[in-house]
């Protein structure tokens, strides 16, 4: 019965990992009609409403009722760091760059973490953390060596840069807010959420406009809440029960090679045998880097 149910929290994250790497396809396609910013608010947006119910529930309600103004103001951090800044960026991202580069742009975040970590809480990376990062810088070399990138290419990946930086900070908050085991994970998801996806919302409005949207791209929005946000979040945290850290690692490290896949497939987007080996180079740099943290973050 345990073999049964741990196979079935395998393939439950598996399919998560599939549902995430085909936003990559679905935001590229939704970016030729909707801005970026609007579109990423209007999904995140439309998630939180989906999430919004559950919150009444008498155990969530008297979680909000003894939250304390500490509580709000890293709640709000977060949900300004991780969606305002970095769905944002990567959204504006999206529209400037291959699908793949964004990808694997994303993945200096646990490198970034390491880094943060050092200064923040202390946590000195291990040797195997170093060889991580090193292999992770060689990765990135090999990937985008010789350096042959136009000016809306420089744009988006200094764009990216800065939804790394947010992504990475707001992954130490959101550490820090989990490790304290006041605020359920669900509550901490909604909250943040509400408030980032409002913010983001209100900024592309203004900033972008709401153009007049096919019923296409009204399908790819609400497939991209409901499924691959509010229904593949709830999954994943629930294959978190099950799984151990190193499992969610290397299935969560799946993704980059699973974009590259679709994006070759559904976007015509080519990649080369240098191309290929530079990921997988720097996937297991990340894997590397990712299992000290989570065992780490386990631990506490």
């Amino acid at each position: 019965m345990k073999n049964h149910s741990h196979l079935k929290a395998i393939l439950l994250a598996l399919l998560v990992t599939f549902l995430w790497s085909t936003s990559f396809v679905i935001i590229k396609f939704g970016l030729a009609e909707i801005p970026p910013l609007t579109f990423a608010g209007l999904r995140y947006t439309i998630a939180f409403i989906c999430l919004l119910p559950f919150v009444f529930t008498k155990r969530n309600q008297l979680v909000i009722k003894n939250l304390e103004k500490k509580d709000w103001t890293k709640l709000i951090l977060l949900g300004i760091l991780f969606y305002a800044f970095t769905q944002g960026t990567q959204f504006i991202g999206l529209s400037l760059l291959p699908a793949v580069t964004v990808s694997l742009w994303l993945n200096f975040t646990p490198l970034i973490v390491a880094v943060i970590a050092i200064f923040l809480i202390k946590e000195i990376p291990s040797t195997l953390q170093w060889f991580g990062i090193l292999l992770f810088m060689i990765g990135i070399f090999t990937y985008f060596f010789p350096v042959t990138l136009s000016e809306n290419q420089w744009i988006g990946l200094s764009v990216m840069t800065v939804g790394v930086l947010a992504n990475s900070t707001s992954a130490v908050l959101g550490r820090n807010i989990n490790r304290e085991s006041k605020i359920n994970p669900f509550v901490v998801t909604v909250v943040s959420m509400g408030i980032g996806s409002i913010i983001l919302l209100i900024i592309g409005l203004i900033t972008q406009g709401l153009p007049s949207i096919s019923i296409q791209n009204v399908l790819y929005l609400l497939w991209l809440a409901i499924i691959n946000t509010a229904l593949a979040f709830t999954i994943w945290n629930l294959t978190l029960r099950t799984l151990s850290a190193m499992e969610s690692s290397i299935i969560n490290g799946t993704m980059l090679i699973q974009i590259a896949v679709l994006a070759l497939i559904f976007l015509g987007e080519s990649i080369t045998l240098k191309e290929v080996i530079g990921m997988l180079i720097a996937a297991i740099g990340v894997l590397l880097i990712q299992l000290k943290l989570k065992r780490q973050s386990r631990v506490k």
